[in-house]
């Protein structure tokens, strides 16, 4: 049984190849991620400028919560590859 289960494994291709035809929408997902990092940093850019003027300001605010969300933001843009593949 064993030895049956190894030899089907061992058929089995583990790396997938790109089906033909599909390098437009290979370059839309890498330009769809590098907008998706930028727009994070520019987020963050903006948590912290406002931020920054709030505390400045003496004001208190919510900018912590806006921050975890940015934050989160990040992680799962970062993490999307990974969990794609895990999915799949």
């Amino acid at each position: 049984m064993v030895g049956a289960l190894t030899k089907i494994l061992a058929q089995l291709n583990p790396n997938p190849s790109q089906p033909p035809g599909t390098d437009g929408l290979a370059t839309l997902l890498n330009w769809t991620a590098w907008l998706a990092t930028f727009a994070a940093v520019v987020g963050l850019l903006i948590t912290a400028a406002l931020m920054a003027l709030s505390h400045r300001r003496g004001e208190g605010s919510e900018h912590m919560s806006r921050l975890g969300m940015v934050l989160a933001g990040c992680v799962l843009i970062a993490a999307s590859g990974a969990l794609v593949g895990a999915l799949v």
